[in-house]
């Protein structure tokens, strides 16, 4: 089978290869999934990078994709729930991603049946995002009537957690470029920002939570539109120690994230607020309860642009260089 190789970390970004590889063999707890569809993700370019190998320590030669649509072709012998021929889709774990191949071998509990509706194109697009939605909220603990901010929520990750947030029954403020405003207005958000024009700290005040999907540069003035004893989850500043010993590391890792994140705890603690890091990891019933919640509201993902497996490397830039409408997709 094809799939796309990297053979080790570089800091400036590097090329992955297309190789012939064996098709995996599945363990009695997995599926061997042909894979349709894979989504491109800034993870990807950061793996690359290196900049996750404290988090997450690859082995080489690697192969690369964290989320894919496709269809079962066989299963293990423990396997429960799933038949040969059922379309499912999944966040690769951690410990073993590969979505940008012809077959995939993965364990069960790690996949759902996608929502009829979707293409495969979209399904692509859903459980990476919609997984990091489902378990921010789970963290910060939103609920029906809190106050959410999404900042910068025009792109992939704001497609997905925007109308899960709905769904949850919470007010939804985002920014970005005036271009994106009609789009995510059709989402559900509350009160779109034109950040061209207006600062959100000067709009927005005690909002329960807030994602971020910035980072550290915005993370002090997030922190102003916060309300006392609200909660912020980063997807992009500094993992911390309660980030660490909700992973499960070691002692070494757990002291070197809570020196690491120090700054932000301090700085959240201030107010009585709380800073959470969150590296997404695969949950087969959490993507079933996204299934479901996209059922109820026949919830659409946004696609960007479709690239073949031997242009992964142009898919990959594309998504490194920003200004993204939506997901950007492999068909293998």
């Amino acid at each position: 089978m094809k799939a796309a190789i990297l053979d080790g970390y570089n800091k400036n970004g590097r090329d992955i290869e297309i190789r012939d590889i064996p098709v995996p063999e599945i363990s009695p707890d997995e599926v061997l999934v042909k894979i349709r569809t894979a989504g491109v993700n800034p993870l990807d370019n950061m793996i690359i990078k290196g900049e996750v190998k404290l988090i997450v320590p690859y082995k080489f030669p690697l192969v690369m994709g964290n989320e894919f649509c496709g269809i079962i072709e066989k299963t293990g012998a423990n396997v429960q729930g799933f038949a040969v021929g059922d379309r499912v889709y999944a966040r690769m774990p951690l410990a073993k991603i590969g979505a940008f191949a012809d077959y995939t071998a993965i364990d069960y509990r790690a996949i759902a049946k996608v929502p009829e509706y979707l293409s495969d194109e979209e399904a692509a697009a859903v459980p990476l995002t919609a997984l990091t939605a489902m378990q921010s909220y789970e963290l910060m603990g939103l609920k029906q009537g809190d106050k959410l901010f999404i900042l910068g929520g025009t792109g992939s990750v704001g497609a997905m957690a925007i109308p899960i947030a709905k769904s949850f029954g919470a007010t939804v403020y985002t920014n970005g470029s005036a271009d994106n405003a009609e789009r995510v207005l059709s989402l559900g958000v509350d009160r779109f920002i034109d950040y061209k024009k207006e600062d959100y700290a000067d709009i927005l005040s005690d909002v329960d939570c807030v994602l971020d999907t910035l980072g550290e540069r915005e993370l002090a003035k997030e922190l102003t539109v916060l309300k006392q004893g609200g909660s912020i989850v980063s997807l992009r500043a500094m993992p911390n120690g309660e980030f660490a010993k909700r992973s499960d590391m070691c002692a070494v890792k757990q002291f070197v994230f809570k020196m690491a994140g120090s700054k932000f705890d301090k700085m959240a603690a201030e107010k009585g607020q709380t800073y959470y890091f969150i590296f997404v990891h695969e949950d087969g019933e959490g993507l079933r309860k996204v299934s479901e919640i996209f059922t109820e509201k026949q919830i659409h993902a946004s696609v960007d642009g479709v690239f073949s497996l031997d242009d992964v490397n142009k898919a990959l830039q594309k998504v490194a260089t920003g200004g993204s409408h939506g997901k950007t997709i492999i068909r293998i």
